[in-house]
């Protein structure tokens, strides 16, 4: 009895069309799990777009995309004249490097390799500084340049840094070079290439895969229901229920990432609010789990185990039968599912 992602594929899929309809320049990132989809799918679906490049997120992550789509392939993570012990291929006339760092820009000169050239952003992650930028277009003999990487911030003016940032690009030579740039909208995007005359490549991930929520649904298996008297032990850690009631037993554990969380941003006053409310609960041993019950989150009765959770739920509550299913909020990106069925008449391909 699995952990299912259920994909209304036709709806699904309906909203990709929309979306890429929407954004002719649009470049689908397929990276980490695939969004709790699968690289080779999503991959798979970016063929079927007929969409011409596709993004991953690492070198590593080529191998399985690279067979599903004959497009041109964007590597995220800049390169390094050393990853793992061996360089990254750049002789593959298919794959698009990102580079962040002067020294990598020399190294690179006169391979013949396709790159982007990553400006550094508010972000601060990878990228070299704007100031520099002139001595990194010195290095672009030999290469084939495909334009400029921006990965902008998620708050804040990310709109007017994006213009800021392409008006202050030195001239590389090249005419209308595109800018490939991460979490603008549409209306930004048209916007930064009108006002520019750049043309703008949006890498888009979970506006595209995830943007109709309602065409996934998640499901968990009821395993095993058993009741609890007052005092009575359960768990690994033998707590004793406080009162009478049900333990239920579901499919779904840390090995999907269940009960696993990311550090909260925690920016505003009432988020702060909310996470000391959240920590002072699971001091007390009380965590709501992401299973819904009878239309309610149910209370974890302890940490989740590796392949099932054990949840508490109150005497006055009638339990689901072993082998119903609940739903299950998920964070899709550290998820994963021991099945995934595209359901409907446009249901799984070959």
């Amino acid at each position: 009895m699995p952990l299912i992602l259920r994909v209304d594929a036709t709806r699904w899929r309906e909203h990709l069309r929309r979306y890429v309809a929407a954004h002719p320049q649009v470049v689908p990132v397929v990276k980490g799990n695939g969004y709790g989809l699968g690289r080779r799918r999503l991959a798979a679906e970016v063929a079927t777009l007929g969409l011409p490049t596709l993004a991953v997120g690492s070198y590593e992550e080529l191998g399985d995309v690279g067979d599903a789509f004959a497009g041109d392939l964007l590597v995220l993570t800049p390169w390094r004249p050393s990853a793992g012990g061996s360089a990254p291929v750049v002789d593959d006339p298919r794959v698009i490097h990102t580079v962040s760092r002067l020294e990598d820009m020399r190294d690179l000169a006169g391979s013949g390799a396709r790159v982007v050239l990553e400006v550094l952003t508010s972000v601060h992650r990878h990228g070299i500084a704007p100031d520099r930028l002139g001595e990194a277009v010195g290095h672009l003999d030999g290469v084939s340049f495909e334009g400029w990487a921006l990965h902008l911030p998620l708050a804040g003016d990310r709109h007017g840094e994006a213009q800021r940032l392409v008006r202050a690009l030195p001239d590389a030579g090249r005419t209308a070079t595109p800018v490939w740039a991460s979490h603008l909208d549409a209306a930004g995007a048209a916007r930064l290439a009108e006002t520019t005359a750049t043309p703008v490549r949006l890498r888009v991930g979970t506006a595209l895969w995830l943007g109709d929520r309602g065409a996934l649904q998640v499901k968990a298996s009821v395993l095993d229901v058993h009741r609890l008297r007052r005092g009575e032990p359960y768990g690994y850690r033998q707590r004793r229920s406080r009162t009478a009631s049900t333990l239920l037993v579901v499919s779904g554990g840390t090995a999907h990432g269940v009960g696993l969380e990311a550090p909260s941003a925690a920016g505003t006053a009432r988020q702060r609010a909310l996470a000391l409310s959240r920590g002072g609960l699971a001091a007390s041993g009380r965590t709501l789990s992401p299973f819904t019950v009878g239309g309610r989150r149910a209370w974890f009765a302890e940490p989740p185990h590796m392949q099932c959770s054990l949840l508490r739920l109150p005497a006055s509550v009638e339990p689901p039968a072993v082998g119903d299913e609940v739903d299950v909020e998920v964070r899709f990106t550290t998820t994963l599912f021991d099945r995934i069925d595209l359901t409907g008449p446009d249901g799984e391909r070959s």
